[in-house]
């Protein structure tokens, strides 16, 4: 399937299916810590990327089978790149409820926000989680690197007006880059301007698997906890998470076991299926094994080790972990 990946065992959403609304990444920043590679597409233009009853088609295929569906705790609206880029997201979200009864999540890196057509659409989740990386402009554009017309008080002004206007959840979480948005005026200035905007939940990040950019590091624990301790004294008293401490790993899970052993049988179709996994997101030998059930990490190895001598994969390291990702 190009557009459904999972489910995925997530430590915020259950098991979560994804719904990837395009098949290449469009996106209107550049994040130095993006997992999923540089933009195909840097644009800030909405349309209709992907046509809506593909997508749909591929849950409807899924959804058949009463097993894998009984499993799903939420649907998770994403995309390789931005999702709230596709003209068809409030359309493609109902859809989503009427088909499947689930939570819907949208993630969102929450740069359109001030758009009201964008507001609209988002209206029909349950549960909306943006990004806002930093609240100075300098430092804005060293993480997240925006597409020109891209205005950071305009966004700060749109994730407020959201937060006053949208029904369900709303998850606000920050991502940290080792010398990058993480100095005191940094925090100081997304305190100021989180201030009047009505949070119940701020989850704190940092650069936890390979970066589209090798200078993009990870702060430490202690710090990561400072700085959490610093947003808890907003006034709408939030909760304060720490996602990448003591973080449960989130790779995407085969649909059921029974179909799994059939793919570990079939040395081509289980090739395609790791393949499929790492084109999302990076995976350690361990995460791959225990995901298809390969018996331990040497048989994953010995597995990949001609895709890496090929060139289709490579192994990277990132900080005293190694990782397998497309080549």
């Amino acid at each position: 399937m190009n557009h459904i990946f999972g489910p995925v065992n997530s430590r915020r959403l259950g098991r979560s299916l994804g719904i990837d609304l395009f098949r290449y990444k469009i996106c209107n920043l550049n994040c130095i810590y993006c997992e999923a590679g540089p933009n195909v597409t840097t644009t800030c233009k909405r349309k209709s990327y992907t046509p809506p009853n593909v997508i749909l088609e591929e849950l409807a295929t899924f959804m058949r089978d009463t097993h894998k569906s009984s499993e799903i705790d939420t649907i998770t609206v994403t995309a390789a790149g931005e999702p709230t880029l596709h003209a068809d997201l409030g359309f493609l979200i109902t859809e989503l409820k009427k088909m499947t009864g689930k939570t819907i999540a949208v993630l969102t890196n929450g740069t359109t926000l001030n758009d009201e057509e964008v507001r609209k659409d988002l209206s029909h989740a349950d549960l909306v989680i943006p990004s806002l990386d930093a609240a100075i402009d300098k430092s804005f554009r060293k993480i997240n690197r925006p597409a020109i017309g891209l205005n950071l008080r305009d966004i700060i002004s749109g994730l407020n007006l959201f937060c006053q206007e949208f029904c369900g959840q709303i998850w606000l979480e920050i991502l940290f880059a080792n010398g990058i948005n993480d100095h005191n005026e940094d925090i100081s200035a997304l305190i100021q301007a989180l201030w009047p905007i009505k949070l119940k939940r701020i989850q704190i990040n940092t650069v936890a698997r390979p970066p589209l950019e090798q200078f993009a590091h990870p702060l430490s624990a202690e710090r990561l906890r400072a700085i959490a301790s610093q947003f808890s004294t907003l006034p709408c008293s939030p909760l304060v998470e720490l996602l990448s401490i003591g973080q449960k790993d989130c790779t995407p899970s085969p649909y059921n076991s029974s179909a799994n052993q059939e793919h570990t049988t079939d040395h081509r179709a289980l090739l395609v299926r790791i393949i499929d996994t790492l084109q999302r997101r990076p995976c350690t030998a361990n995460d791959i094994n225990r995901i298809f059930h390969l018996d331990n990490t040497d048989k994953v190895d010995q597995l990949l080790e001609p895709l890496v001598l090929s060139g289709k994969l490579k192994r990277q390291a990132h900080h005293g972990t190694l990782y397998y990702q497309i080549g």
